[in-house]
């Protein structure tokens, strides 16, 4: 379950977070959502896709850990098998909220952070303290702080290159069906790709428009990353044993 609250000092001075990795905690993803602002660490290690939100019909990119509901296949009791762990994973349980504030004009709301008191990884007995015993942000806080600042800039770039995808019809629908070693068939559906053959046919103009804005490394990484499902098979053949 999810209850966020505003953090303050003042309510949540005695709690901490355990940062241990557990599906009793949350993590068998199937996937998250990734921004271009990390793509070349998620690269290294996942297959980047796009997925459709079924509410607001906004497309988002994300790293895909598994190949059905609540299977990540990088997680191995508690121990998260990756070199790098994406932001929106390691950010739990806070989040972004936004606040309206007087000294912003226009009615425009300021960020703000928010913690999921109900979240399995609230403690008052382990795990990492959010506030001194001065009552200051913790290192840990202040990193998570600093990862939620990328995560707010990293939503606002998304909204700039799912646009530039779109405006170009780089985006298509894939199936993908696998045989594993166990002889069973399953197939990946419902996620978005780039269509590599409308990329190849840009003209230099658009190219460079996508080089300008930043996004044409971003969708050769996603292109790239497509190397990665190979491993993924291999960590799901393994998991059969």
């Amino acid at each position: 379950m999810s209850k966020y609250s505003l953090l303050s000092q003042s309510e949540h001075a005695k709690l901490r977070v355990i940062t241990e990795r557990s599906a009793d905690y949350g993590d068998n993803l199937m996937y998250a959502m990734t921004f271009p602002l990390e793509f070349r660490n998620i690269e290294s290690c996942y297959p980047i896709f796009f997925a459709k939100d079924g509410e607001s019909g906004q497309f988002y990119p994300l790293a895909l850990f598994g190949f059905q509901r609540d299977e990540n296949l990088y997680l191995k009791g508690n121990v998260w098998d990756a070199t790098y762990m994406p932001l929106m994973v390691e950010r739990n349980p806070f989040l972004i909220g936004f606040q309206q504030s007087p000294d912003i004009e226009n009615g425009e709301k300021r960020p703000v952070v928010s913690i999921n008191v109900e979240s399995p990884r609230i403690s008052e007995t382990e795990g990492e303290a959010l506030f001194s015993d001065s009552g200051e942000p913790s290192e840990y806080l202040q990193k998570t702080m600093e990862n939620l600042q990328t995560i707010h800039r990293g939503h606002e770039q998304n909204k700039a290159f799912i646009a530039a995808l779109l405006e170009n019809d780089l985006l298509e629908g894939f199936n993908l069906d696998i045989t594993l070693k166990d002889g069973s068939n399953n197939r990946l559906e419902g996620f978005y790709t780039i269509n590599e053959e409308k990329l190849a046919g840009l003209q230099s103009e658009t190219l460079g428009k996508l080089h300008e804005q930043g996004f044409l490394q971003a969708i050769y990484m996603v292109v790239a990353s497509f190397s990665r499902v190979s491993g993924l098979i291999a960590k799901k053949n393994a998991s059969l044993d």
